[in-house]
């Protein structure tokens, strides 16, 4: 249950956390993470939806520069699409090389 202090909200077996209009997905001791943006919103009924949301790659080892942090970048319509493309980006990016 949510008994301890570490568990997170997971999607797909990695830990999803929001921090006000920003949601990271992934385990920040990987080699990658996922961060998105909701950059717009509209209402519906008494929620906001996220309309708009920038999904973005990053590379988290400490040693990459600040430009080549974002390794992928993209918009997308709603916050389904947005987790359909980042879970897509982050299994890929995290697969082993063969």
């Amino acid at each position: 249950m949510a008994d301890k202090k570490n568990d997170f909200l997971t999607y797909k077996g990695k830990p999803l956390v929001r921090n006000g209009n920003t949601i990271y997905y992934g385990n920040m001791t990987d080699d990658y993470v996922i961060m998105m943006q909701i950059t717009s919103s509209k209402e519906f009924g008494e929620l906001d939806l996220a309309s708009k949301v920038t999904v973005q790659l990053i590379n988290t080892d400490p040693d990459v520069s600040i430009k080549e942090k974002i390794v992928k970048s993209s918009e997308k319509k709603g916050l389904y699409a947005a987790m359909d493309i980042a879970d897509i980006w982050l299994t890929r990016a995290l697969k082993p090389e063969e």
